[in-house]
């Protein structure tokens, strides 16, 4: 199961950390991700991260602004999304899949597992 938390309403150019925890035991093969919905839109990627390796991919949205990790200590996968701006407000949840390769992490049907979600509304 995935537990996902840390948003809130925050203004244009600040900062949020999103946390993802992982309950049980982590497989190496996992990829994390990080999706979000607008009200009306479709679920798009955001970010993702091999949990061995730690390979990194973004959407060119958020490139420079927000950076995905984790920790294995903690079983978490962290979004830290910086210089916010209003069309960043969305439902953001975190999402599991296994061996996925890199041509694949963007497409939210690939993932398995999905966290329940949390709001992030940034005001102008």
């Amino acid at each position: 199961q995935l537990q996902a938390c840390g948003g809130g309403l925050v203004q244009a150019g600040g900062s949020l950390i999103l946390s993802c925890v992982i309950s049980g035991r982590s497989d190496n093969n996992y990829v994390m991700g990080w999706f979000r919905q607008a009200p009306g839109k479709e679920r798009e990627f955001v970010a993702a991260i091999k949990w061995s390796g730690g390979s990194k991919t973004y959407t060119d949205a958020v490139k420079g602004r927000f950076t995905i990790s984790k920790d294995y200590t903690k079983n978490t996968v962290y979004l830290q999304m910086n210089s916010l701006k209003p069309e960043d407000t969305a439902g953001y949840y975190c999402a599991a899949g296994r061996g996925l390769i890199t041509s694949v992490l963007s497409n939210p049907t690939k993932y398995a597992y999905w966290g329940q979600g949390t709001l992030v509304t940034v005001s102008s």
